[in-house]
Formats: C-alpha cells, sequence, structure tokens
C-alpha cells in the first residue's frame, strides 16, 4: 500500500536548511543555475539550451528569414499555366460546340505545358508562348485588358493597331485570319 508523502518544501520547512533539497541555498534562488529564465540562452552565440532548441525547432530557429525592404513589392498577379487548364478543363469552364469555353478574367495566362483540348479562354493576361500553343490546338485566348504587344517577325503592324483600338477584345488569331482573307 503506497502511503501518503508530504511535498518536499514542507517537509524541509523550519528544518534551517533553506536550501529545499537542492544542495546548497544559492543553487534555489531565481534563475542563475537553470540558466536563464525562459527562452533566455537559445541565441546564436548563447549555447546552455541550445540542444533544446534544435530538438523543438530545428536548425530553423537561427538566422534571418525574408527580405525587408521596403521597396520591394510582391506581384500579386493570380497566374495559371496552359497545361494546368488542359489536363482539368471541366475544373475551369464549360464544354461548347466550339470547345472548352473558360472564364479566367483575373488570371495571366503562362505557356508551361502542353495543350490537348480547343481552350477558349478569356483572361487578362496571357504570354506569347501560350497563345502560340493555344492557337496550335484550335482555340483562341481573348484578352480583357490593352495588352503589351511586342511586334514579332509573324505580326504586321496593322494587326498590332488593330489589338489595340479594339482593348484586346480580338485575338491574335481572329486579326490573322481577316488579314489572310484580304
Amino acid at each position: 500500500m503506497k502511503t501518503h508523502r508530504r511535498k518536499k518544501s514542507s517537509r524541509m520547512h523550519g528544518r534551517k536548511m533553506g536550501t529545499h533539497g537542492r544542495g546548497s541555498r544559492k543553487k534555489a534562488k531565481k534563475s542563475g543555475h537553470k540558466g536563464g529564465i525562459g527562452m533566455a540562452g537559445t541565441g546564436k552565440r548563447a549555447d546552455q539550451k541550445k540542444t533544446l532548441i534544435l530538438n523543438l525547432y530545428g536548425h530553423d530557429y537561427f538566422g534571418k528569414q525574408g527580405v525587408t525592404s521596403r521597396r520591394t513589392e510582391r506581384d500579386k498577379r493570380k497566374r495559371i499555366n496552359v497545361g494546368e487548364i488542359s489536363i482539368n478543363p471541366e475544373k475551369y469552364g464549360k464544354k461548347s460546340k466550339e470547345g472548352w469555353e473558360i472564364n479566367l478574367e483575373e488570371y495571366k495566362i503562362l505557356g508551361d505545358g502542353e495543350v490537348k483540348n480547343k481552350l477558349i479562354i478569356k483572361a487578362k493576361e496571357a504570354s506569347a508562348s501560350a497563345i502560340s500553343k493555344i492557337e496550335k490546338a484550335g482555340g483562341e485566348i481573348v484578352l480583357t485588358t490593352s495588352p503589351k504587344i511586342r511586334q514579332s517577325k509573324e505580326a504586321s503592324v496593322s494587326a498590332v493597331e488593330k489589338i489595340k483600338k479594339s482593348g484586346g477584345k480580338i485575338s491574335l488569331q481572329k486579326v490573322r485570319e481577316e488579314a489572310g482573307s484580304k
């Protein structure tokens, strides 16, 4: 049968020891013997609690993280690759007679991946590689904002002007078709 045992502090009370079972009085005072209070001794140079910190947080605890420059702003544009849209088009749009109609007006379409389906995409921006891949598959990109168009060997000056005048509502493919029919 286990008997009730009093706490050490009450057992040592009044014995003129003052150590409370810690060997000497100085060990019982404040936190000098423990290596500081709380997270003291966990820094890069202080070593007394380094093993505890490494076990809890690993090596990520030490050093600086991130950039704090006031001038640099994060690019907040949403982006999506053509390959991701092509793999799962039902997630982004609906099937119609012309192909998959996809509304991504908040996104910039990037050209990574393969296009297997005929896609008709409404987007804010699109890279040149994304436009060419979609047009090769028989689809088109309709830009909702006026595009910043770099003159390439294929695109003529008149085609660029027509797209700018339309405010991006005409695709490059339609302008090429009109130029080909004349």
